[in-house]
């Protein structure tokens, strides 16, 4: 299936992610009311689905100069990894807040000045959340591409694209309900 940016979607990767999504009342994590919830980790957290989400991403960052891949913490987590062993570049993992011990800092890993980062995120609504995480990059790195599973098409594209980043989606939400 071809959505977006003339991104090629498996459809077997549609099928494994549509039983992720649970219809009912719920409020996400951008405090927006929803009928439904993309409920990525219960299908995720299954390696076949999670190898087949970071051969997905591989693809997109073919001919890319990343130095690092970016997993936001917790859904993005798994995805950096598994993208990492994909690909053999190395991860970082981002808080949502700095630690109040240790090296006090809410990005783990090797990450030097300059470095060139892709984020990758489980799903995407408003873009609040990743957008924190680009912005934690940029303070020391460069970003201008996120990488998410599901994206619910409620404006991240447009907040980050505001900000310079790119937001590439392997499906959208409408095309898993």
């Amino acid at each position: 299936m071809c959505h977006g940016e003339g991104i090629m979607v498996s459809q077997d990767l549609i099928q494994m992610l549509k039983p992720a999504v649970k219809k009912g009342d719920f409020i996400l994590a951008s405090g927006k009311r929803s009928s439904y919830y993309v409920d990525i980790k219960s299908v995720s957290t299954k390696p076949a689905v999670l190898k087949m989400i970071a051969q997905e991403m591989r693809e997109l960052l073919e001919g890319t100069d990343i130095d690092k891949i970016a997993g936001v913490a917790v859904g993005g987590v798994p995805i950096a990894t598994a993208l990492s062993l994909e690909t053999g570049i190395p991860f970082l993992i981002i808080r949502k807040g700095k630690k109040k011990h240790g090296m006090k800092t809410n990005i783990e890993g090797e990450f030097m000045d300059g470095d060139k980062v892709v984020v990758v995120e489980d799903v995407t609504t408003t873009g609040g959340s990743v957008m924190e995480a680009v912005r934690a990059i940029r303070e020391r790195g460069e970003c201008d591409m996120v990488l998410v599973v599901v994206d619910r098409k409620e404006g991240a594209a447009e907040l980050l694209k505001s900000n310079g980043v790119r937001l590439i989606p392997l499906v959208t939400a409408e095309e898993l309900i």
